[in-house]
């Protein structure tokens, strides 16, 4: 365990993992995330700058929840943040589906998973199938 100074509050706690923060400013944060989640599936075409205005969060933190995947705008929203790859526009998470797809097939071939499986071969001796063998025979 560290002792650390909470990058929102200024106090020391005991860091055990997670957000740098202490858990008084932790409980602030998911209480405020309850209400910006609430006010996004009541508003679901609000934009983000009015979004952070309207629910006074800021911008980063609000893309922040929308990279971890906890906060989804919908389909038909005109909101939505670029991929961390190619800058497509998606509504959460970092990379689009086209780039999802690729990163799957890149750790695949690097783990090997997309070779075909070849058959075990049996070792033979002088074209004889290996048999047990007792020595005191």
């Amino acid at each position: 365990m560290e002792v650390l100074t909470c990058r929102s509050c200024g106090r020391l706690f005991n860091y055990i993992s997670g957000e740098r923060v202490c858990p008084a400013c932790q409980k602030k944060s998911e209480e405020k995330f309850v209400e910006v989640k609430k006010y996004v599936r009541e508003n679901p075409d609000v934009e983000i700058h009015t979004l952070s205005q309207e629910m006074e969060v800021s911008v980063s933190q609000i893309n922040r929840w929308v990279r971890e995947e906890r906060l989804v705008f919908s389909e038909d929203s005109p909101v939505g943040i670029p991929c961390e790859s190619c800058g497509a526009t998606i509504k959460t998470g970092r990379y689009c589906d086209k780039c999802k797809a690729e990163r799957r097939n890149e750790f695949s071939h690097a783990a090997g998973l997309d070779r075909p499986k070849q058959p075990e071969k049996r070792a033979l001796r002088d074209g004889k199938e290996n048999k047990m063998r007792f020595l005191d025979r």
